[in-house]
């Protein structure tokens, strides 16, 4: 049950509109809900089958003005990396032991992880382990990485990994309601060209089926691109 400050914000959504980026910003801005400071998150539906390989939507980029949320990083480097990767601020650093921990337990507490090439053979056996929640290392979103300092750094200072969710979809956290309009709108945009730009190939029309955008506790607002 949605509380009556949500309601209220929602009637005043015209639900056969389609607002501009302006716009929808603008009205996120004049209707806050919570008190505390919401983050604005985009979600996108994608014309794609999510249970077909080549059809999966992966990506990185350096948001403008950076993340709303720092993450804690893992880094499953060779023992002459460890220090590096520490230095460059992974919270989660290891090799083999840290594979065989994780295997143990099943536990991997961080948000993302990055990994040298040589170590992702040992990977393998926690695969069933982090690939479900979205962590396992992979070309395609950079994070198999020969120059661990640079990756480690260039996550902490904005870069996000995206991919599509099991139902096709992707969501992702772009700014803080009390950011400028302009460094909202530019994260935004950003964004939107960058899953623009991870269409698979084997998707030929549609790609985009539908953009919201909405805050923590708001209602969405369906905006064009």
């Amino acid at each position: 049950m949605r509380s009556k400050k949500y309601q209220k914000v929602k009637s005043k959504i015209d639900k056969n509109k389609l607002y501009t980026v302006d716009e929808a910003i603008d009205f996120i801005k004049e209707n806050k809900i919570a008190k505390f400071d919401e983050s604005i998150e985009l979600h996108i539906k994608l014309g794609i089958d999510p249970n077909k390989t080549e059809q999966q939507v992966k990506g990185t980029l350096i948001l403008p003005y950076g993340t709303v949320k720092k993450k804690k990083i893992a880094a499953f480097v060779s023992q002459k990396n460890i220090e590096t990767a520490k230095k460059a601020g992974a919270e989660v650093v290891g090799g083999q032991e840290l594979i065989e921990k994780i295997k143990k337990t099943g536990k991997c507490d961080f948000d993302v992880a990055i990994a040298e090439p040589e170590m992702m053979k040992d990977l393998a056996k926690i695969a069933k382990i982090l690939g479900p929640k979205g962590l396992m290392p992979n070309p395609k979103s950079q994070t198999i990485t020969t120059d661990v300092k640079k990756t480690i750094e260039e996550l902490n200072k904005g870069k996000i990994v995206f991919k599509n969710d099991e139902t096709g979809n992707i969501h992702q956290a772009v700014a803080k309601v009390s950011w400028p309009k302009e460094k909202i709108k530019e994260n935004i945009l950003k964004f939107l060209e960058s899953v623009k730009k991870a269409k698979p190939a084997k998707v030929k029309s549609n790609f985009i089926k539908g953009v919201y955008l909405a805050t923590t506790m708001g209602p969405s607002l369906k905006i064009s691109i």
